[in-house]
C-alpha cells in the first residue's frame, strides 16, 4: 500500500506490488484443504478489507492507463469479493465513483472488460442497492451488446458470464425487471433460446451452459419479486403478456417437448419455464391449450406431448417438471380442467390389454385416452408408477372444479367385453392400486410405499367438496376397514405421509358426506374411534405436519437456482435437479437413492399444504358436532319379547330380565364409549391449543351433562343464544365498571392537586404571619429606643417599615382570597374544609398569644 501511495510513477513496482498483493489473497486449491486448515489467502483477504482506505486505494488504480495495473487490481478485486463478498460489497459502496469506475472497464480492451463482468457478477449477487446502481449506469445495454458480439448463445463463456451478471441483476428485483422490460423490451431475452431452424441436439457444453442461463433469466421475469403471486402480481402478467407476444411459447416447446434437445437439464429447465408462463394468465393458458407440435398430418397437440413425456420419461426431474405444466394449466383454468376431463372416455378390450398398442393405433389417442392407459396397468411395478404419474396428473383435473369430479365418477374405464360384466371404475381402480402400492403387497419391492401419498393425494383432492365422491370411495365395504388400517403405517420414512395422508382423507370424508349415504359421517367417527382412538387420529395429523417434506412445501420458492461458474457445467450435464425446487429437491432425496426407487412425481406443494391447514379445523369441529346432537332415532324391533308358546310365566319373567341386562350392558357400553370419545377430543384439544375446538367441547359436554344421549340442536342452538346475551351484559358490565373506575382516578386525581395548593398556600400563610411576627418585634425595638432617646436605625426608618407593612398587608388581603376562593371549591368537590383546616397555624398562634403577653407585662 505504500508503493500504491508514494511510488505510484514507477509502473515496474505497481506492477510487482500488485501481483504480490494478488498472491496473497488468493487461495489455492479450493475443496481440497483439510478439514480444519486455515486458509491463508480468506486471512489476509479479511485483514484486508478492514480498512476502507486501502479499498479505495486499490479502485483508484483502475484510473491508470497501464493495462497491467488495472488487468490486476480487477484481479484482486475479484480475489477479495471471494474471500469476503459483504465486506467488499458494503466497502465499495460506500466508496464515491467506485462502481462507476467498475462499469467504465466494460468499455475497455476485451482482456479488462472480462474481468470486469467477473467482478461485477460477484458484486451484485444478493445486493439490491449495487443492482439498481449498475442497471442505473447503463449495465442491461452493455450486456446484451455484449452477448451479440459474442455470438448469443452460441458463443463462449463471456456469454455465460454476461447472463450470469443479467440474472443477478434480476432475481427478485421488480423495478430493474420493470426497467427491462420498458427500455429494451423481452424480445431479446427470447432471442437467446431461439433454436436455428433444422438444426440437431449437436449442442457444445457450452452452448448447453448458456441455454441454461438463459432459461433463468426466463424463469427470474416469471416469478417477479420475493413475494409476488402469479395471476395478482402486475409486474409477473405483463412479463408473461410480452414474452408470449414474442412467440417465447414456441420456443420453450422446441427445447422441451419436441425431440430436438438430448440434454435433460435443459428440457426440466424449459417445461418449467413453460408452466410459468402460463400460471395465472387465462390467454397464455389458452394458447396452451390450442397449440399444435409438428406438421400436418402428424401435428399433435402440445399437451399431449408434455404428457408423454410425464408417462414416459425415465428420469424424475423431467416427470416433476412436465407435471408442473399441467398443474399451470390447470389452476384457476376451468375451462381447461374440463376440456381435459371430456377427452377421458372408456378403453376397448383390445386396447386395455397393453398400453404399449395405445401409441401404434391408427387414430392417435387423446389426452384423456392416454390418461386412462396408464392408469389401468397391470399390478407390476413399472405399471403401478405409470398408474402413479397418471394419477398425479389427475388430481390437478380434478381439483377445485366439482363438475369433473362428478363426471370422472361416472365415467367406465374399459368397454364391457359383456353386457353382463359389471363396468370398471376409477374410484375403485384408485384404491386398488393404493392397496397394491402397500409394502405387505409388494415385499420385494418395500419402496413403493413412496407411491401411496400420491394416490391419498388424489383421492383428498377428490372428494373434496364433493359428497357423490365421498359416496363412491365408501360404497365398497372393505375400503374403510383399510383406510383406518394405513392410519397405522410404520417401519418407513414414508410412513408418516402415508398416515397423516390417510387421516386428511377420512377426515374430509367427514366434512363433505352426504347424509343420504348408507355409511354416514358417525359411523366413520365411531369406527376410528373404536380401532385408533380420536387422539391418535389426530396425532398422526400433527406428525405429518411437523416433517420436514411439510414444512419445506409451505415456505417454497418459484425462484430458480443461481447458475455460477462453479456449477453451470455440472448443472447442464446434470439430470436436470437445479430445476427442480429446494422443498421438492427434499422429497426426491428421501426416496432412497437404490435402483429401485420409484420415479413418482413429489406430493406436496404450496397449495396443498395450506388446504390441509385450513381442512383441519373444520374436520375437529365437525366430530364435535356429530357427538353434540343425537343420532337418528333407531326402530327398535320387538320380536322376541312376546311370550312364546308353553312358556310359564317365571320362565318368560326370567327371559326378558335377561334382555333386559343384555341391553342395559350395551346400553353402558355405548355410554361409556361416548365418554371416551369425548375424552380424547378434550385432551387432544387442550394439547393443541385449539380455542375453536376446546369451545365445541365444552358445548358438547354440557349438552351430554344436561340431558344425556337426548340432547337436541334446538336446545344446543338456546345455549348458544343464551350463552351470547350473558355475554353481551357482561361486556356491557364490564364497560359501564371501567367507566366509572375511570372518572373515581380523574376525581382522586383532582382533589390531590387540589391538596397540595392548599397546602402550598397554608405555608405560604404561614411564613406571612412569621414576617409580621418579625416586624412586630422590631417595632418593639424602636418604640424602646425612642422611649430611651436613642437613635433609630436606618434600616429601621419608619417610612420603610409602613411601606413593608403596606405590601405584607396587600400580599395578606390576596392570599386570603385566594384561600376563600378554594374552599368553596373543595366545598363543590364534597371536601370538609373545616378539617383540613384544623391545627394549621395554631402553633403559631400560640406562639404570637405568648408574646403578646410578655410584651404587656413589660408595658
Amino acid at each position: 500500500m505504500e508503493v500504491f501511495r508514494e511510488d505510484r510513477e514507477d509502473l515496474e513496482l505497481v506492477r510487482g506490488a500488485l501481483e504480490t498483493l494478488l498472491h496473497a489473497t488468493t487461495t489455492e486449491d479450493i475443496g481440497q484443504e483439510e478439514p480444519g486448515q486455515v486458509q491463508p489467502g480468506i486471512v489476509n483477504s479479511e485483514l484486508f478489507a478492514r480498512e476502507s482506505a486501502s479499498i479505495a486505494l486499490v479502485l483508484s488504480l483502475l484510473d491508470e492507463p497501464d493495462f497491467y495495473v488495472r488487468y490486476h487490481t480487477l484481479q484482486i478485486l475479484t480475489a477479495l469479493l471471494t474471500n469476503c463478498p459483504e465486506r467488499l460489497q458494503d466497502l465499495i459502496l460506500s466508496i464515491p465513483q467506485g462502481i462507476t469506475r467498475l462499469m467504465d472497464m466494460l468499455a475497455e480492451r476485451e482482456v479488462i472488460r472480462n474481468e470486469a463482468l467477473i467482478v461485477l457478477a460477484y458484486l451484485t449477487r444478493s445486493a439490491e442497492e449495487i443492482q439498481k446502481i449498475v442497471v442505473f449506469e447503463g449495465a442491461l445495454d452493455r450486456l446484451f451488446n455484449i452477448i451479440r458480439e459474442e455470438g448469443g448463445s452460441e458463443g463462449g463463456i463471456i456469454v455465460q458470464d454476461c447472463l450470469e451478471l443479467l440474472n443477478n441483476l434480476l432475481r427478485n428485483n421488480p423495478s430493474n425487471q420493470i426497467f427491462l422490460r420498458e427500455t429494451l423490451g423481452l424480445q431479446c431475452v427470447a432471442q437467446l433460446l431461439k433454436l436455428r431452424k433444422g438444426s440437431a441436439d449437436g449442442f457444445t457444453q457450452q452452448k448447453s451452459i448458456n441455454l441454461l442461463c438463459a432459461l433463468e433469466t426466463v424463469a427470474l421475469l416469471l416469478s417477479g419479486g420475493p413475494d409476488a403471486k402469479p395471476g395478482k402480481d402486475a409486474n409477473i402478467v405483463a412479463n408473461q403478456t410480452l414474452l408470449a407476444q414474442n412467440k417465447l411459447l414456441d420456443i420453450l416447446l422446441a427445447l422441451s417437448v419436441e425431440g430436438r434437445v438430448s440434454a435433460v437439464a435443459i428440457r426440466c429447465s424449459a417445461l418449467r419455464c413453460i408452466g410459468d408462463l402460463v400460471v395465472g394468465h387465462p390467454a397464455n393458458q389458452v394458447l396452451l391449450g390450442s397449440k399444435m407440435i409438428g406438421e400436418e398430418p402428424d401435428a399433435e397437440p402440445a399437451l399431449h406431448c408434455v404428457l408423454r413425456s410425464l408417462l414416459k420419461a425415465t428420469n424424475l426431474s423431467e416427470c416433476i417438471a412436465a407435471e408442473y405444466v399441467v398443474k399451470c394449466y390447470c389452476e384457476g383454468n376451468s375451462d381447461g380442467q374440463t376440456m381435459l376431463a371430456s377427452t377421458i372416455t372408456p378403453l376397448p378390450q383390445s386396447i386395455a390389454q397393453g398400453n404399449d398398442r395405445l401409441v401404434d393405433d391408427e387414430i392417435r389417442p387423446s389426452f384423456g385416452s392416454m390418461l386412462v392407459g396408464a392408469l389401468i396397468s397391470s399390478d407390476g411395478r413399472n405399471d403401478l408408477e405409470a398408474s402413479c404419474r397418471a394419477a398425479s396428473v389427475l388430481s390437478h383435473i380434478l381439483k377445485n372444479n366439482v363438475q369433473c369430479k362428478e363426471r370422472v365418477l361416472k365415467i367406465p374405464l374399459k368397454i364391457p367385453s359383456s353386457s353382463a360384466s359389471p363396468p370398471e371404475l376409477l374410484m375403485p381402480c384408485c384404491m386398488k392400486y393404493l392397496a397394491a402400492a402397500s409394502p405387505t403387497k409388494s415385499p420385494n419391492n418395500p419402496e413403493t410405499i413412496w407411491l401411496q401419498p400420491v394416490f391419498l393425494r388424489l383421492l383428498v383432492t377428490w372428494v373434496a367438496e364433493c359428497p357423490p365422491a365421498v359416496t363412491a370411495l365408501f360404497e365398497q365395504p372393505a375400503h374403510l376397514p383399510f383406510l383406518i388400517e394405513l392410519l397405522g403405517s410404520t417401519g418407513s420414512p414414508a410412513s408418516v405421509h402415508v398416515a397423516g395422508l390417510a387421516a386428511v382423507l377420512l377426515g374430509t370424508c367427514i366434512i363433505f358426506n352426504s347424509e343420504e349415504n348408507s355409511t354416514d359421517s358417525s359411523a366413520v367417527v365411531d369406527l376410528i374411534s373404536q380401532k385408533v382412538g380420536l387422539t391418535n387420529f389426530f396425532a398422526k395429523w400433527e406428525d405429518m405436519e411437523k416433517s420436514s417434506l411439510f414444512a419445506s412445501a409451505l415456505s417454497s420458492s418459484r425462484l430458480p437456482q443461481a447458475l455460477t461458474r462453479s456449477t453451470a457445467a455440472a448443472a447442464a450435464a446434470g439430470d436436470g435437479m437445479v430445476s427442480v425446487p429446494f422443498d421438492q429437491q427434499q422429497q426426491v432425496q428421501m426416496y432412497g437413492g437404490s435402483d429401485k426407487e420409484p420415479l413418482v412425481t413429489t406430493f406436496y406443494d404450496a397449495e396443498f399444504v395450506t388446504f390441509l391447514k385450513q381442512l383441519e379445523p373444520l374436520i375437529k369441529e365437525r366430530v364435535v358436532d356429530l357427538f353434540s346432537r343425537p343420532k337418528a332415532r333407531v326402530v327398535v324391533d320387538f320380536k322376541g319379547f312376546e311370550q312364546k308358546k308353553g312358556e310359564s310365566d317365571s320362565e318368560y319373567m326370567h327371559r326378558l330380565k335377561s334382555l333386559l341386562q343384555a341391553q342395559a350392558q350395551e346400553l353402558q357400553e355405548l355410554l361409556e364409549r361416548n365418554s371416551a370419545i369425548t375424552s380424547d377430543l378434550l385432551l387432544h384439544s387442550k394439547g393443541d391449543g385449539s380455542s375453536q375446538f376446546e369451545d365445541g367441547c365444552a358445548i358438547a359436554s354440557v349438552i351430554r351433562g344436561r340431558n344425556g344421549t337426548s340432547a337436541n340442536r334446538a336446545e344446543v342452538e338456546t345455549l348458544k343464544q343464551q350463552l351470547e346475551v350473558a355475554q353481551q351484559w357482561a361486556d356491557a358490565v364490564r364497560d359501564e365498571k371501567n367507566e366509572i373506575e375511570k372518572e373515581y382516578a380523574q376525581f382522586r386525581q383532582m382533589a390531590a392537586e387540589k391538596e397540595n395548593d392548599f397546602k402550598g398556600l397554608s405555608d405560604a400563610y404561614n411564613a406571612l404571619e412569621q414576617e409580621n411576627s418579625r416586624l412586630e418585634d422590631d417595632n418593639i425595638t424602636l418604640r424602646k429606643a425612642l422611649e430611651g432617646g436613642g437613635v433609630v436605625p436606618a434600616s429601621l426608618s419608619s417610612k420603610e417599615l409602613e411601606d413593608e407593612l403596606n405590601e405584607l398587608l396587600v400580599c395578606l388581603g390576596q392570599e386570603e382570597t385566594k384561600v376563600e376562593r378554594l374552599s368553596a371549591r373543595l366545598r363543590e368537590l364534597g371536601e370538609d374544609v373545616d378539617k383540613l383546616l384544623d391545627g394549621i397555624g395554631d402553633q403559631d398562634g400560640e406562639a404570637d398569644a405568648e408574646d403578646d403577653d410578655e410584651d404587656e407585662d413589660d408595658n
